[in-house]
């Protein structure tokens, strides 16, 4: 007899075991099916661990600069083992966590490898052998896995994804880093706080390329004061690793291909959608480029069939794949008849960015260029932190506050910020526009003092000739 439930969720990352618990909450029979550790990705591997790594290379790249507060440090040094430790500590911490929601939630949790066999239909094969799992609904959530490119095979040991890089034996003493994507680029930040000679190769014109034009080349600027070698319209043509290093054949901007030398390669070069061999053929569902396509409630077309998270189209973001999670559970409580759920669908348009490097990068909306290329008669405001008082305290006065609204609507259409905390800073705009926010609320609004945020009032006012404080 196969275990039966209202949902089942094959996945339990971000977006899966959020699924998971809010059809729970909504009293539906709910199982979880996960091959590897609940959490997923994200928070074993992913989003969570990289940040405390991040802040391990914050605080010792503070430590380094003591004197600019009129402190003393001396004999400053990295354990690496012990920043692994602690990042991996913080993983398994969480990962305990979601264990324990699991429970609280009365989650029925399956261990192993899912596989549709038919509508309704899951075969579960793990320690205890194979199960059949069936449902009325099922959300696929299995996510995604780092692209590998066919001449830089992982072997890790020199050539690295992004799991050999969270937990490296030693520090590399001359890194190489192909992509620039958040993923690429926060690995290359965290290196070169802790002293690693790092190269990064971007073959678009500028680096984090889906950022608005200013924060690309504010970004570059400020990884180049920091020491970083940035090599965009550039590309990895081939790799050779031996036990004393690597060699990467780099075509530059001028056509001209050279060999470089290096002790390891990070790949960051995106991602691929894990939907291969788990039975989406057999039920229908459609796909392109691997990637299940879905309506705005994770809906695949086929009865019963949803999928959210990272094995859909993009962005590829933790919160997005949450987000996408409550979508589906509640889509699905109100097709079997609870009517006190009212599911909204997913607009893309209003999902934040962040990128961990130092400086942060966080942005929603459309780009000015893209403001543009939409028709908007746009009006701009930037605001530097150097005219932010809180910034200038803390020893943080890179960055700016940049906002994008339509001259005519004044509707805020896209805003975008590098430096400290603005990942803690986005989702005021990002409120912002969910709410239909314009100009004149934003004005309007009273910002505390004195805050790093006061820079996004003043960039609002700058949009309109209004800045206070430049």
């Amino acid at each position: 007899m196969a275990d039966t439930y209202d949902v089942i969720v094959l996945g339990s990352g971000p977006g899966g075991y959020v699924a998971a618990i809010r059809a729970a909450q909504l009293g539906l029979k709910t199982a979880i099916v996960e091959r590897e550790l609940l959490g997923g990705i994200c928070l074993n591997w992913g989003c969570i661990p990289t940040k405390a790594l991040l802040r391990s290379a914050e605080v010792y790249h503070q430590m380094k600069h003591a004197k600019a507060y009129g402190l003393t440090a001396e004999n400053i040094s990295a354990d690496i083992a012990a920043v692994v430790a602690r990042s991996r500590g913080v993983a398994k911490q969480l990962n305990q966590g979601i264990t324990h929601l699991m429970k609280k939630n009365k989650i029925a949790v399956h261990m192993g490898t899912g596989k549709l066999i038919g509508t309704g239909k899951l075969e579960v094969s793990g320690e205890k052998g194979k199960e059949i799992l069936s449902a009325k609904h099922i959300i696929v959530a299995t996510g995604a896995r780092a692209r590998e490119l066919p001449f830089a095979k992982a072997d890790g040991k020199r050539i690295w994804t992004y799991r050999h890089a969270m937990t490296p034996a030693e520090l590399p003493s001359k890194l190489l880093v192909m992509g620039s994507g958040a993923i690429g680029i926060e690995f290359a930040s965290f290196y070169n706080d802790m002293g690693v000679e790092v190269t990064v190769v971007e073959m678009m014109d500028r680096i984090v390329p889906v950022e608005d034009k200013d924060v690309s080349a504010f970004l570059e600027k400020a990884l180049t004061k920091q020491g970083m070698k940035i090599l965009t319209g550039a590309g990895v043509e081939a790799i050779t690793a031996d036990a004393k290093g690597v060699t990467a054949k780099i075509k530059g901007k001028d056509g001209k291909v050279a060999d470089h030398q290096f002790s390891h390669v990070i790949s960051a070069v995106g991602i691929v959608p894990n939907t291969e061999e788990i039975g989406l053929e057999a039920v229908g569902a459609k796909l392109d480029r691997g990637f299940i396509q879905i309506d705005g409630y994770g809906r695949t077309g086929v009865s019963g069939l949803w999928a959210i998270g990272d094995c859909t189209p993009g962005p590829w973001l933790a919160h997005k794949a949450s987000h996408e999670g409550v979508t589906a559970a509640e889509a699905i409580a109100k097709e079997l008849g609870n009517k006190d759920v009212h599911p909204h669908a997913l607009d893309r348009a209003n999902i934040p960015g962040c990128t961990y490097c130092h400086p942060q990068i966080a942005s929603v909306g459309l780009t000015e260029a893209k403001a543009k290329e939409a028709g908007h008669d746009v009006k701009v405001g930037t605001f530097p932190f150097i005219g932010n008082g809180k910034a200038i305290a803390l020893g943080e006065p890179e960055g700016f506050v940049k906002t994008v609204f339509d001259g005519k609507t004044g509707e805020l259409l896209g805003a975008h910020m590098i430096g400290a905390e603005v990942t803690e800073m986005i989702q005021g705009f990002v409120v912002g526009r969910t709410l239909e926010t314009t100009e004149a609320e934003l004005m309007q609004t009273v910002f505390p003092h004195p805050t790093i945020s006061e820079s996004m009032h003043e960039a609002v006012l700058a949009a309109y000739g209004r800045a206070l404080h430049i």
